[in-house]
C-alpha cells in the first residue's frame, strides 16, 4: 500500500493527548471557544516531538463571532475549516471567505495583522500554526492565499477518502516541510500508514471512534473526538486505524520532520 503519511518513531512510541487535558481558551465573549491540542509553549501541557508543527487549535462557535485584530510574523498559518464558514480580513488588503473544506493561509513573513470571523449557525474550524527558519521568514513579504475545498486534490485508496490539504498535489505551498491529509475511513475499511526514519506524525481525530493499532508491537489504541496522537522515534513502522463503530473514522494528520534543520522557538531561538 503507497505510504500516505511517515512519522519518526524511537521503538514505536504512541503519546495520546486526551480532549479533556487539552488546554482551553475563548474569544469575542465566549462566543469562539478552543481547544488546543498542541498549545502555545507558555499554555502546557508540553507536546513533545513535533518538530516545525508549533502550534494547533480547535475552534467553534454557535453563530456569529470575530477575533479582532492582532499581528503575526514569521510564522506560516493555515486555517482549515471543517464546518460552516470562516472569514478573514488582513493588513494588506485581502478580504475573503470560506466554507467547509476550504483553507486560508498566511506566510506572515516580516510581519501582519489580521481578523478573523465565523459565519453561520455553527462553525469549527482548525488553526495550526508552522515554523519555517525564523531567521530568514522574517525578512520575507507576508502573503495570504484562500483555497476552496474542491481545489484540494482528493483520492480514494480502497474506500478511504484521502483528501491533501498540504503537501506534494495541493495548491499550497510552504517554506516549511509539512505533508497535511484530512482522512476519512469508512466503516469496515481499515487504512494502513507507513512509519519512516526522520519524521514525526502528528493527528487529531475529527469525528467518529477510532482504533489506532501499532502493528510492529501489537498493541491499540481507541480514539475519540478531539483526542491527538503524537508517534515518534528512529526506526520505521506500520500503524493502522480503523473505525471502533458504525459509521466512519475522519481525522487529519500531520507529518513534519521529528527534527528541523534549523534552531526552532521552543528550543530558545
Amino acid at each position: 500500500m503507497e505510504n500516505e503519511l511517515t512519522a519518526s518513531l524511537e521503538k514505536m512510541e504512541i503519546e495520546v493527548y486526551p480532549k479533556d487535558l487539552q488546554t482551553t481558551g475563548s474569544f469575542d465573549e465566549g462566543r469562539i471557544s478552543e481547544t488546543k491540542p498542541i498549545p502555545f509553549p507558555h499554555e502546557g501541557p508540553l507536546v513533545k516531538n513535533t518538530g516545525p508543527l508549533f502550534y494547533w487549535a480547535w475552534a467553534t462557535a454557535e453563530g456569529y463571532g470575530k477575533i479582532g485584530l492582532h499581528p503575526h510574523r514569521g510564522f506560516e498559518i493555515i486555517s482549515y475549516a471543517l464546518e460552516g464558514e470562516i472569514g478573514h480580513y488582513d493588513t494588506l488588503g485581502n478580504e475573503s471567505r470560506v466554507h467547509a473544506g476550504g483553507a486560508q493561509v498566511m506566510q506572515t513573513g516580516s510581519g501582519v495583522s489580521h481578523e478573523e470571523e465565523t459565519v453561520g449557525d455553527r462553525t469549527e474550524f482548525f488553526q495550526i500554526w508552522f515554523e519555517p527558519d525564523l531567521r530568514k521568514s522574517t525578512r520575507q513579504q507576508p502573503t495570504y492565499k484562500d483555497v476552496e475545498a474542491k481545489n484540494f486534490p482528493v483520492r480514494d485508496q480502497e474506500g478511504v477518502r484521502i483528501k491533501t490539504v498540504l503537501g506534494k498535489g495541493s495548491p499550497v505551498a510552504l517554506d516549511t516541510d509539512v505533508l497535511m491529509q484530512d482522512v476519512s475511513i469508512p466503516e469496515g475499511r481499515i487504512h494502513e500508514v507507513s512509519i519512516a526514519k526522520g519524521k514525526s506524525l502528528a493527528l487529531v481525530a475529527v469525528s467518529g471512534a477510532g482504533l489506532l493499532f501499532d502493528k510492529s508491537m501489537g498493541s491499540k489504541v481507541e480514539l475519540h473526538p478531539k483526542d491527538l496522537v503524537v508517534i515518534h522515534g528512529a526506526t520505521s513502522g506500520i500503524i493502522a486505524l480503523q473505525p471502533n463503530s458504525n459509521g466512519k473514522f475522519r481525522f487529519v494528520g500531520i507529518e513534519t520532520p521529528a527534527k528541523a534543520d534549523y534552531p526552532l522557538y521552543r528550543d530558545g531561538i
